[in-house]
């Protein structure tokens, strides 16, 4: 039986072509209907949908990325940030199509100065950078270049995350600062210095380390004259010293919880708000485990506790305590009547008026 058929038409046929076939005429075949989409097909429709939407978002991703200006890198001590030379960093490599920015890792300057600060003293810094601090990274720099002194503002972090918010719109502004990562508060004061000790040690190869307040009137100028003194004894310690009987009451400001272990009389120790340790000091310190150095409440005299068991040279320098401008002085604050300027922000600006203050020679004509 054939596979197909087809029924015979009453029209009249053709003759044959060829004498061994045979044709008839064929009805024309109807037309198929173009295939309607059904429920099966919904599912690829919203599949290329969303895979072109993804498409399209990964492509504009990329452009955003590709376009986005590279982050500003950090110099980085464990978790202490020094945000100044990663600013130049990438603004010098921008320049020079260099990775490093010409920055190397650890630069050699005669000293590191950090100016402990806190969350509640942006009106002390502003001050400052109205006055003897620069206010922008290029005087920063300046200044480190001039002086071969190094500045940076020295801050802990908090849990606080509008203080933090805060400090990182001042950061991104002025570049002037050194995180580290110690909990700021006034009790962890001897923590935090041993903090800047270690960063600065190692992000800077400075032949002194200079720890300063954010209330002192300072000359960096005469700073620097002071720390390239030629000195025979490579561990030095220099600050005003001074001794005085130990503050056992707990209602006293300079109350001391670990006053029984020190007996009736301080040590000589360097008053708080400015003394430097030189590059050998600080290396000790920078080696040494936090909980293998005893703490005391005041900071001041927990360095000096530990300049005791190092074999260092007190060098007492008058001209760091200085209670006036003086053409000696390097230093000024309101001793013995307040611990740093009385009302700072308001002070700064009036010492800086004094033209004894900020614009009087380095040194003395005999000096020159």
């Amino acid at each position: 039986m054939p596979l197909f058929f087809h029924r015979q038409s009453s029209l009249p046929t053709a003759p044959a072509t060829s004498p061994s076939y045979s044709s008839k005429l064929l009805k024309p075949l109807k037309p198929h209907p173009a295939p309607v989409p059904t429920r099966a097909s919904l599912p690829i429709i919203v599949f290329s949908l969303v895979s072109l939407f993804i498409g399209l978002a990964g492509t504009i991703f990329a452009i955003a990325a590709f376009r986005r200006p590279t982050p500003i890198p950090i110099f980085r001590c464990g978790k202490s940030d020094d945000t100044f030379r990663g600013f130049y960093s990438l603004s010098k490599s921008r320049q020079a199509g260099d990775k490093n920015g010409g920055l190397v890792d650890r630069p050699k300057l005669l000293g590191l100065v950090g100016i402990q600060t806190g969350f509640g003293s942006a009106d002390r810094r502003a001050a400052l950078r109205n006055t003897w601090f620069p206010s922008d990274p290029d005087g920063l720099l300046r200044l480190e270049q001039a002086t071969g002194l190094a500045f940076r503002f020295v801050i802990g972090r908090s849990k606080d995350s509008n203080k933090m918010a805060e400090l990182q719109k001042e950061i991104d502004k002025y570049r002037d600062f050194l995180v580290t990562d110690i909990n700021e508060e006034y009790s962890n004061r001897p923590w935090k210095t041993l903090a800047f000790f270690k960063a600065g040690f190692q992000l800077f190869e400075a032949d002194y380390y200079v720890k300063a307040n954010d209330d002192i009137y300072l000359r960096p100028d005469r700073l620097a004259t002071l720390l390239a003194k030629e000195r025979t004894h490579p561990q030095t310690y220099i600050g005003c010293m001074k001794k005085g009987p130990v503050v056992t009451d707990p209602k006293m400001k300079w109350y001391e919880k670990s006053g029984h272990l020190i007996g009736n009389e301080y040590f000589q120790h360097a008053f708080g708000p400015i003394y430097v340790l030189s590059a050998e000091v600080v290396a000790s310190l920078a080696i040494a485990r936090n909980n293998s150095l005893r703490m005391f409440s005041n900071e001041d005299v927990t360095v000096g506790s530990w300049m005791l068991a190092m074999n260092v040279n007190h060098e007492d320098n008058r001209a760091l305590c200085d209670p006036r401008c003086t053409p000696t002085s390097v230093a000024v604050w309101d001793i013995p009547k307040c611990s740093g300027l009385c009302n700072p922000a308001i002070r700064l600006k009036e010492l800086h008026a004094m033209r004894m203050c900020s614009k009087s020679p380095t040194l003395l004509p005999d000096d020159r």
